[in-house]
């Protein structure tokens, strides 16, 4: 079990799989490592290293919620990148994660060789937000992860058809745990409090600002076309500012795709590819 102290005193927990440059898979909201699994076995010559935020999987939880922030979470990003004696890194960011590494281009932007990012862009559409707020924070009202799994297909039909029942089991198994008590999170439920009190007391930043930082590296887009988060006309406006973004269009997917699609091994082989060798040069 690999773990770490941060600066602030916590313990977070991190996967390393494979040699190579280093890919840094930073995961969504509530989601934790094994969201990367399906890119372990396929990514030949990459070090792929996952993290856990803190309060997420295995990571501890941290006492002041409101250190649940993109933030403090970048921070945590770059001890993990200090601990691990590593020079820069390539970044791959899924929805929570996309917001983190456009944070750390503005801030500390020589710490990065590329980014990806997961259905993630500058604008956030309100209506995914809502949808995501519905159950933030709270367990599922299920008694398995069979049930669970069953749950998550019927309700993700229409965005992600066609799904098979076993993957959505795995999904249900990477997000919650069985107790004599029914489903249990994976994550602090003390998230929504920290979600809910930051967005009623901060301006929300520009972060097509944060967006114009990564002009200078190679970058990536993965977008589930079904995507209720990321929408075709903020991709359109990152396509304008960024001539160079690498964009894999994936359909029958919406707000995430698995990263198991070819489209999403395509666009990140490429942007480690270009990072390389920037990195070389």
């Amino acid at each position: 079990m690999a773990t770490f102290r941060t600066s602030d005193g916590l313990t977070l927990y991190y996967e390393i799989s494979g040699s190579g440059p280093p890919l840094v898979c930073l995961p969504g909201l509530t989601r934790n490592c094994r969201d990367f699994d399906p890119l372990r076995d396929v990514l030949d010559g990459v070090q792929v290293i996952a993290l856990d935020y803190r309060g997420r999987g295995l990571s501890e939880f941290d006492e002041d919620y409101l250190n649940y922030n993109v933030l403090r979470e970048g921070r945590d990003v770059l001890d993990l990148i200090g601990h691990l004696g590593l020079d820069n890194v390539t970044l791959l960011g899924t929805s929570r994660g996309g917001l983190i590494a456009m944070a750390l281009a503005a801030s500390h932007p020589e710490k990065l060789a590329g980014v990806i990012l997961n259905d993630v862009g500058p604008e956030v559409c309100p209506g995914g937000i809502a949808r995501i707020m519905e159950y933030l924070g709270r367990p599922p009202q299920v008694p398995d992860l069979d049930a669970a799994a069953q749950e998550m297909q019927q309700h993700h039909a229409r965005t992600f058809p066609g799904v098979p029942l076993q993957v959505w089991r795995q999904q249900a198994e990477a997000q919650f745990r069985e107790t004599s008590d029914g489903l249990a999170l994976r994550y602090d439920p003390q998230l929504r409090h920290a979600i809910l009190e930051q967005a009623a007391s901060e301006k929300a930043p520009d972060l097509w600002l944060f967006f114009e930082a990564l002009k200078r590296l190679p970058v990536g887009l993965l977008h589930g076309v079904n995507s209720d988060i990321l929408l075709p006309e903020t991709v359109a406006e990152m396509r304008r500012r960024h001539p160079g973004l690498i964009v894999g269009e994936v359909p029958d997917r919406g707000h995430v795709p698995f990263l198991d699609e070819p489209q999403c091994l395509d666009v990140i082989r490429a942007v480690l590819a270009e990072a390389e060798c920037l990195t070389l040069t």
